[in-house]
């Protein structure tokens, strides 16, 4: 009982809002102590954890540069790329979007999925392509591109955030692989979605121009 008293320093610790940093280490000396390793045991311990996990620390590191760019305006930059297309229409908006997700997938970068970008920013854009040819937009044509910019978010980032190294989707191949006796490296891992997220990417683009113009034909033409 006595060694699960690093559990209860932890509880203690973040309940007190004490120094994150501190309690983790107070507490996992206090479970060394408490379960008999010396001190050089606890130190090979803490070293072997490491190595073993260095790709998750590589996506906590990463998460940091992340977090610095989305704050000095990554979101306005990507929103500002895509309303330069020319002769917009929701299918190349949600097209250009899934390239340029597809792009910052595959280096970690999240820009708040559907609720934080989708629906704020390549809505408006992906309706207003829509509604500068119309006087007004079909509510079940603007239905239908809800779902289209959601799943190009989904598919864009479902296929690319395997391309970065140390992210959470390649860790979680990587460990699942290594639980059925696969010992597989990230690299080799990202080599291999290359063609399987570029193929993904590309035929949702065709599919939702395709789908766009055919909606247009369905709600506006006679």
């Amino acid at each position: 009982m006595i060694k699960l008293l690093g559990i209860l320093i932890i509880i203690l610790g973040f309940s007190l809002k004490l120094d994150s940093i501190l309690i983790i280490m107070l507490s996992a000396i206090v479970t060394a102590v408490a379960g008999g390793l010396s001190p050089a045991e606890l130190l090979t311990t803490l070293g072997e954890t490491f190595v073993n996990n260095r790709s998750m620390a590589i996506f906590i590191l990463i998460m940091f540069v992340t977090g610095t760019l989305e704050r000095n305006g990554l979101k306005e930059a990507a929103a500002k790329l895509i309303s330069k297309i020319k002769n917009p229409s929701s299918g190349k908006v949600i097209a250009a979007y899934g390239v340029m997700r597809g792009i910052f997938g595959a280096f970690n970068v999240s820009f708040g999925g559907v609720a934080g970008f989708v629906q704020p920013i390549i809505m408006p854009m992906a309706t207003g392509a829509v509604e500068a040819s119309v006087n007004e937009i079909n509510e079940e044509h603007k239905e239908e591109i809800k779902g289209m910019a959601s799943a190009m978010e989904n598919i864009a980032w479902f296929f690319c955030q395997v391309l970065f190294v140390g992210g959470s989707g390649g860790l979680l191949i990587q460990g699942t692989m290594a639980g059925l006796g696969y010992d597989v490296e990230l690299g080799a891992l990202a080599k291999v979605a290359i063609p399987t997220a570029t193929v993904a990417i590309v035929m949702s683009m065709i599919y939702f121009i395709v789908k766009d113009k055919l909606l247009m034909k369905k709600y506006y033409k006679k």
